[in-house]
């Protein structure tokens, strides 16, 4: 086993190795909503009420919208379960940080915490009223209003990227705890 998969030392304690998990965990989810926050500010300032920016020749456009419901504007009227769900899965997150031993499950799921942190903060602490907030998208790919691909912000983007890795380790087997499967237990660096 590699001091980065150490498992917890006997008595509760958490091992060094797994200290440092938690923190690439926490920084990952703390820049990841940080950079949300963030970019959805400048946005709501600086390109409310203003025509598409087109960047890249249009294959990106920035330009802001508000949406209700989930990714690809689905459940619109669903804004409060959406709301619900958001704090389960965070509780989730949370509770398998416990055991979390290897970087590349605390990356993925700091990515999923920290995107799904931002889109839950517009949801509780924009209008029209807490819990029925609506979530502020962006960024638009080859069209200004969303009609190829549906306009998204930085929140979604890391909730995307930090599924795809969760989705490549648990095809790779790697658990959690940072072991491959429950035949090997071999561990992963």
């Amino acid at each position: 086993m590699s001091a980065a998969d150490t498992p917890p030392m006997p008595g509760g304690g958490a091992s060094p190795s797994g200290n440092r998990t938690l923190w690439i965990f926490a920084v990952t989810a703390l820049l990841a909503f940080a950079a949300d926050v963030v970019s959805k500010l400048i946005v709501a300032a600086q390109l409310r009420d203003r025509a598409p920016v087109r960047l890249l020749g249009g294959a990106i456009y920035l330009v802001e919208t508000r949406n209700s419901g989930a990714a690809f504007s689905l459940g619109t009227g669903a804004t409060i379960i959406l709301t619900v769900i958001a704090v389960v899965v965070i509780a989730v997150i949370l509770r398998a940080a416990r055991r979390m031993r290897s970087r590349g499950w605390a990356i993925a799921l700091g990515l999923v915490l920290g995107g799904a942190l931002g889109n839950l903060a517009d949801r509780i602490f924009r209008a029209p009223a807490p819990g029925r907030g609506r979530v502020v998208d962006w960024i638009s790919l080859f069209a200004n209003d969303g009609h190829i691909w549906p306009v998204f912000n930085l929140a979604d983007s890391a909730i995307v990227c930090g599924a795809i890795l969760a989705g490549m380790l648990a095809v790779r087997g790697i658990e959690l705890d940072g072991t491959r499967g429950r035949r090997s237990e071999k561990p992963v660096p």
